[in-house]
């Protein structure tokens, strides 16, 4: 007999991070996450081994999170798993398990886009935003600008005509002959440098969309040049150097949501995604924030990186709704919002 409340499991598989979470009334009770150290050998994310180690953690992860949420299978109401985007292979243990514990348990299967609901992250704690908001998303394959109305009702306003952010920061990083990931890496050093040392010019992009390919190519032309006139000129000035990449990504980024911000005339201002984990960016939002009088919310470092409890609180929205998916559902690397 299913406990008065609607709960829900959410299965997060779209990387290297297997994940499971369980929500009920909107408030979630666990967020269990299992990463992958194997890739670090790799330099990047291995997607065969990825695939692999979600069969091997996704049984274990749900079930601690059932544990630790005290729920038990037959109170679930649904399942909500991430359909995309993401890399296929690992996607489709998510995808089969969750359809497979939907048909056994006769509850509704709710598929979930992976960017969607990092931005609903921003709902799991409180105080939680008012809609509507504005939300910056910026991972390593994503950055937008994307204005939400309600839950399920978003719309991206600008997006990166390239790399995306975290792509800029984890390539930078490998320029500078750091190991993988190297995006948390040029936060950490840049802690301790001055981000005025060196300068890299900024796109000049109309609109609200974003370009980071020119800020990769400046930094890589810009080494090559000094590493010429002195080959220790990284180690000289490393700290310095991620200080002004990281000044730069963030100040890109910033200056296109002041500009979203003014646009609209909405002042309530959300990030999302792997990068806004990143502490410069975090401080300088805040900073912007105190500036405009924006009211900000970022999310615990928890819920920044990918984690089913973003799937949980998106599916457990989309089952309000009454917005489940069939068996037919399945799997895609890529795919619109809709």
């Amino acid at each position: 007999m299913k406990s008065e409340g609607i709960i829900i499991l959410g299965i997060e598989s779209s990387c290297d991070e297997t994940s499971a979470a369980v929500c009920k009334d909107g408030k979630i009770l666990s967020n269990i996450i299992a990463s992958q150290e194997v890739h670090v050998q790799y330099g990047g994310v291995v997607p065969e081994l990825a695939s692999r180690a979600h069969m091997q953690h996704i049984v274990p992860v749900v079930d601690e999170a059932l544990k630790k949420a005290a729920v038990e299978l037959k109170q679930l109401d649904a399942v909500a798993f991430t359909q995309a985007p993401g890399l296929i292979g690992a996607l489709l243990v998510g995808t089969s398990f969750a359809k497979s514990l939907s048909l056994s348990l006769d509850i509704p299967l709710i598929s979930v886009h992976h960017m969607q609901a990092h931005i609903l992250s921003n709902l799991i704690e409180d105080p939680a935003p008012s809609f509507p908001f504005l939300c910056l998303t910026v991972s390593g394959g994503h950055t937008q600008i994307v204005l939400c109305k309600d839950p399920l009702n978003m719309e991206i306003l600008g997006e990166t005509l390239d790399d995306a952010a975290g792509e800029a920061f984890d390539k930078s990083a490998k320029l500078l002959g750091l190991p993988y990931p190297g995006g948390p890496l040029i936060d950490k050093y840049a802690a301790e440098g001055n981000p005025n040392a060196f300068h890299f010019p900024e796109p000049q992009i109309e609109g609200l969309n974003f370009s980071f390919s020119g800020v990769k190519t400046s930094i890589l032309y810009f080494l090559q040049k000094h590493l010429k006139e002195d080959p220790d000129f990284i180690q000289k000035n490393l700290h310095d150097l991620c200080a002004s990449i990281q000044h730069t990504i963030i100040s890109i980024l910033l200056h296109k949501l002041k500009k979203g911000s003014m646009e609209t005339g909405i002042k309530e201002i959300c990030i999302a995604g792997g990068v806004s984990a990143n502490k410069g960016l975090r401080k300088s939002l805040t900073d912007f924030g105190k500036k405009y009088g924006w009211k900000i919310h970022i999310p615990s470092f928890e819920f920044c990186t990918d984690n089913a409890a973003m799937i949980a609180m998106t599916g457990y929205h989309k089952f309000l709704k009454g917005d489940s998916s069939t068996l037919e559902v399945s799997a895609s690397a890529r795919a619109s919002w809709d």
